[in-house]
């Protein structure tokens, strides 16, 4: 009997195993870190295995990660480089409650989190492929809209002035002469129309993403995230 093409050789639990790993990349892992009074821990830094590839909880305590193993640890990296680590241990979403020596009182499963998919979080990790600007950086240019602010501050984004009045926007380079490459605009977690209704005087900060592969085919032009200061 000849051996599958498909395995190639390999054990079957090698091949078992980058079937699961390329799954994983598409399920998103949302968690919540709250201090021992239940108030937000905000700005804690969370990675698996790469330290440079991290989400940053937001003002909520809410943090997202991609690619997250069953078996991986989480690691917590607080203001003073302080850092915990605690097991995934299975979980698809983590709940963590910490004393105040940063030390974790408890970490479980929150079923709420799962289902929240990938609109629980508004920033997900970082990973060397988005430009970030801050709100004062777009209103120095003395732009009065958010978009022609962002002309000329980001490598690679190209806006222009289209018809109607409206801008064209590309991160990603002409796809098709037939399909939109307008990227996905996300404002404070929500997917809007456009970033007309936002002032640039309320915006925090925004980033840019080259890929926006965590959105599905939603995002397969890139994404601009703004967070902005009140939240919507």
């Amino acid at each position: 009997m000849k051996p599958s093409r498909f395995h190639l050789g390999l054990p079957v639990s090698v091949v078992m195993m980058s079937i699961c790993m390329s799954a994983m990349a598409d399920v998103p892992f949302n968690g919540l870190i709250l201090n021992e009074d239940l108030s937000p821990a905000k700005k804690v830094r969370v990675y698996t295995t790469n330290e440079k590839r991290y989400a940053t909880t937001d003002k909520k305590g809410r943090f997202g990660l991609t690619d997250v193993a069953p078996t991986d640890t989480l690691t917590l990296v607080f203001k003073k480089k302080q850092k915990v680590r605690i097991p995934v241990d299975g979980r698809q979403s983590i709940k963590i409650i910490l004393r105040d020596d940063h030390q974790v009182s408890s970490a479980s499963q929150d079923d709420e989190l799962v289902n929240m998919g990938y609109w629980y979080v508004k920033r997900r990790e970082f990973t060397g492929v988005s430009s970030g600007i801050s709100g004062d950086q777009l209103r120095r240019t003395g732009e009065r809209s958010i978009l022609g602010a962002l002309r000329g501050l980001v490598p690679g984004l190209n806006i222009t002035n289209g018809s109607g009045g409206e801008m064209d926007v590309n991160i990603r380079g002409q796809r098709s002469l037939m399909l939109s490459s307008t990227p996905l605009y996300i404002v404070d977690g929500i997917e809007v129309k456009s970033l007309d209704f936002i002032s640039i005087y309320d915006v925090d900060h925004v980033e840019v993403l080259k890929d926006a592969s965590q959105y599905g085919a939603r995002g397969a032009n890139g994404a601009i995230l703004v967070t902005t200061k009140s939240g919507l």
